[in-house]
């Protein structure tokens, strides 16, 4: 008889993913379909924004399971928003998801986590990854915590169905430890979800020092990453961007998600007029490096281009580029082929164009680093992003004020 993971095994083996017989062993003995519920959700082809729940008995269904694919397992923290025209079950967002299996075994190969070793893992899920851990690492060695409170007692039933009973506490993540809960120390912690903008500090207090968190990471617009840390003895944490992640974030670290043409409102009282030297499209320069920088600098900023209508000639390249940020403030240039100084408005308490160009000189001073020169460091003062090495951290460097006249 195969063993319950030997699809799933042979297929990330032949593409090079699965390379550590301890985990090896982990993904040939676990059944990821044991962990996946009867309805899934993917993303509707005819009404983009929406997700179309599909059950056990559609034919895709099965060979899902057993691939690379990532899939849903919740949408709109367990109550579905519902379709375009009111479609029952439809979702909006995304809340949890079993994790696309190169990427678990990335992660987990990442940790370089042996016998002996305890783990502490953030998001327990339905409880694919916390079956992985247990068989490689024993489940008196895992300790899983997940914030969705249905969520974590479906976990416990897949899990104890294989047989197992690791520690699965329906708590927050990330105000760890728990009154009445000893957490201990680990010497590992591995995070299913994405800490946006920041990783908690607490997570750096659980670990042990010499100790190694594996955790994706999200700022700004930009893709996620993941980043491998390790702990030092001073409540510190220091590690380098190690591959793409792409992941739901924290519940406690999701952005704004309305349309910035909502938040934007030219016709308010304040609102001023001016100009700026900054190329506005710099905001969707695709390179990964520039766009982290930009949003570990300029905090939760979202931007969008409206590119100008194309049924008028005369316009043709122009577009308005649109920004906002938490505290209220927003700001929009009219981009032109012809060049700046490009016409501007904003509103609210921060310059946002000023932010924006000081954090592009930033990273243009630091020579336009890749993320694979990019790191992160945590402590209690906060996550800071780097070039190259721990000491030289990545600060706003002075750029121009925004020319501002009387709105």
């Amino acid at each position: 008889m195969s063993a319950p993971g030997t699809r799933l095994s042979r297929a990330l083996t032949r593409a090079g993913h699965l390379i550590d017989p301890l985990w090896h062993r982990a993904v040939l003995a676990v059944d990821r379909a044991h962990f996946i519920p009867d309805t899934v959700w993917i993303t509707s082809r005819d009404h983009p924004g929406y997700f179309e729940p599909i059950t056990r008995a559609d034919a895709r269904f099965a060979e899902w399971a057993h691939q690379d694919y990532a899939l849903a397992v919740q949408v709109d923290d367990g109550t579905p928003a519902g379709g375009p025209n009111g479609e029952a079950g439809w979702g909006r967002l995304r809340t949890s998801s079993i994790s696309q299996p190169s990427l678990v075994v990335a992660m987990l190969q990442a940790l370089d986590a042996c016998d002996g070793h305890r783990v502490l893992e953030i998001g327990t899920g339905t409880g694919y990854n916390t079956a992985l851990l247990c068989h490689a690492l024993t489940e008196r060695a895992v300790v899983s915590t997940e914030i969705d409170p249905a969520l974590a007692a479906v976990a416990v039933d897949n899990l104890a169905r294989v047989g197992y009973t690791p520690t699965v506490l329906a708590m927050d993540g990330v105000g760890l430890p728990v009154s009445g809960v000893d957490m201990g120390d680990f010497h590992r912690l591995i995070a299913t979800v994405a800490a946006r903008g920041s990783i908690p500090h607490s997570w750096v207090r659980q670990v042990h020092p010499g100790g190694v968190i594996v955790t994706p990471y999200e700022a700004g617009q930009a893709a996620g990453v993941l980043v491998r840390l390790e702990v030092g003895d001073d409540e510190t944490a220091h590690g380098r961007i190690i591959g793409p992640a792409p992941f739901m974030v924290l519940r406690q670290h999701r952005p704004d998600r309305r349309p910035l043409r909502e938040i934007v409102d030219e016709t308010a009282p304040g609102v001023a007029a001016g100009h700026t030297d900054l190329n506005p499209r710099v905001l969707t320069y695709p390179h990964q490096g520039w766009q982290l920088v930009l949003g570990h600098l300029v905090p939760d900023l979202r931007h969008a281009v409206y590119e100008a209508d194309p049924d008028r000639p005369e316009w043709a390249g122009q577009a308005s580029v649109y920004v906002a940020a938490p505290d209220g403030s927003w700001a929009l240039a009219e981009y032109t082929p012809a060049g700046g100084p490009f016409e501007t408005a904003r509103h609210g308490p921060d310059d946002l164009w000023t932010r924006i160009a000081a954090a592009w000189n930033t990273w243009c001073t630091a020579g336009r680093p890749t993320t694979e020169r990019l790191g992160v460091s945590v402590d209690a003062d906060g996550t800071r992003l780097w070039a190259d090495t721990p000491d030289h951290v990545l600060r706003s460097y002075g750029a121009a004020p925004s020319t501002v006249t009387a709105g």
